[in-house]
């Protein structure tokens, strides 16, 4: 419509423009109109200017229109008024579109406040690098956890944060780890996270980051307070009896105010004396064996690594085992990979976990019909696993938890440490160990090792 109307505008003054050349055309050279011819000639001139004029009006607000659009002027505005009805419907649709923009534009700067917001709100640092070199995000923790103030530059953070800037090298582009970071006279132990992403074909670089040591220190104590109160039971429940009858022996001895003769003494009482020095041997007996178990739990050799061949190691685990294998009537399977894989460990410390393990599914096959014990080794993605399972009677899901605890006995004459120093093991093979188990449907330990490149 607004097309339509300009189009008729610029018609009807070209049309008037060629009426006027018409007439001064019809009366050039006429001395008597002259005049005339004049005032023709000035008028013909104003047709053009206003032709131009009005023609050129509408490319000035277009390109004042396509402007403000390119720099996000938005104050910019359109007076309809002195357009005339032929643009006006135009000037207006030029408003409708730079409000529109504008409200897109304040929503748009409103999320970006909030994300700001919330950025600087969470206790975790996030660091945003763009091209390796710029330095797009730096929230509140991150410069708190760093003790630094606002940056803006790259190789100022570099230059103040040396230690976290060797560890995001080394982890680029995609990594995670624990890393001990020296922050001013202080080092702190930070859960550190490097992933790469492209954004409007930017290469960014986004490292987040929390201090753990808190995290640490509570599980710490927590632990502490396990050991402690299961070191507290075990060490009470020697030394009670042996107080107790100690204390008894004592009153034996003493008759009033005065130790006994030994003729004062019959034989009745001599059985009492020795039976309770036997106890008190028995309990000392075990109060020593609880603290040799304690040793032997902190004093676990460094493993000495090597590669072994898995179907081996499981098959020399279960001869050391067969004499009690074999008075259970268990039936054991060894399953392995075609052909066996090859494990990077310390093979005397891995057997003693085995022999634990195996030992521990012995003992929940008692009783159980058709007693069966499955060794597996199996490649599983970036890990190289061996798996002991059992169709005994599973762990209590409460108990689950508590197994891999220091001195925590699911039987009333285990020590508590087997599957505790099997943990440590993995742990300093850079593995893992882990339990799946239902109650009456057996249970599965799992030995994982990372796969080593190459080997």
């Amino acid at each position: 419509m607004v097309l339509k109307r300009f189009s008729l505008l610029v018609i009807l003054r070209i049309i008037l423009i060629l009426g006027n050349v018409i007439v001064i055309a019809f009366i050039l050279g006429d001395a008597r109109l002259f005049f005339n011819q004049i005032i023709l000639f000035i008028f013909l001139t104003a047709q053009i200017a206003d032709l131009i004029r009005y023609v050129n009006k509408t490319n000035r607000e277009l390109v004042k229109f396509l402007n403000a659009i390119k720099q996000s002027d938005f104050s910019m505005t359109f007076s309809q008024n002195s357009a005339g009805k032929s643009f006006s419907e135009l000037f207006q649709a030029f408003e409708t579109i730079i409000n529109s923009y504008k409200k897109v534009k304040i929503e748009r700067e409103a999320q970006y406040l909030f994300l700001q917001k919330l950025v600087d709100h969470i206790h975790v640092g996030i660091i945003a690098v763009e091209n390796k070199d710029k330095l797009v995000l730096l929230n509140n923790s991150a410069r708190k956890l760093l003790e630094i103030p606002e940056l803006r530059n790259w190789k100022g953070l570099e230059a103040r944060t040396p230690d976290l800037i060797r560890e995001v090298k080394l982890l680029e582009p995609d990594g995670r780890k624990l890393a001990g970071i020296a922050v001013g006279n202080n080092k702190k132990n930070l859960s550190l996270d490097v992933s790469s992403i492209q954004l409007i074909g930017e290469d960014t670089i986004l490292i987040t980051f929390q201090d753990i040591k808190s995290e640490i220190e509570q599980t710490e104590i927590e632990a502490w307070h396990k050991l402690i109160r299961i070191l507290t039971h075990e060490i009470m429940n020697s030394v009670t009896p042996i107080s107790s009858l100690t204390e008894t022996m004592q009153m034996v001895l003493r008759k009033e105010d005065r130790i006994r003769k030994a003729e004062e003494i019959n034989d009745e009482t001599i059985e009492d004396l020795a039976f309770s020095l036997e106890t008190i041997q028995k309990r000392s007996d075990s109060l020593l064996s609880f603290v040799d178990s304690y040793r032997k739990l902190t004093k676990v050799p460094r493993p000495i690594l090597g590669q072994v061949n898995s179907k081996e190691l499981l098959e020399a685990s279960v001869k050391l085992l067969q004499a009690e294998i074999n008075k259970n009537n268990i039936e054991v399977s060894i399953e392995f990979d075609d052909p066996p894989i090859e494990i990077y460990l310390d093979r005397s410390l891995v057997e003693q976990v085995l022999i634990n393990l195996i030992t521990n599914a012995i003992h929940a096959l008692e009783g159980i019909a058709n007693p069966k014990l499955i060794l597996r080794s199996y490649a599983n993605e970036n890990r190289k696993v061996i798996q002991i399972t059992d169709n005994g009677v599973g762990i209590v899901r409460k108990e689950l938890d508590q197994i891999f605890i220091p001195f925590y006995s699911t039987k009333t004459t285990g020590s508590g440490i087997g599957l505790s120093l099997s943990k440590q093991v993995m742990s300093l093979h850079h593995g893992n160990i882990r339990v799946e188990s239902q109650t009456g449907k057996g249970t599965s330990f799992f030995l994982e090792f990372k796969s080593i490149q190459g080997k």
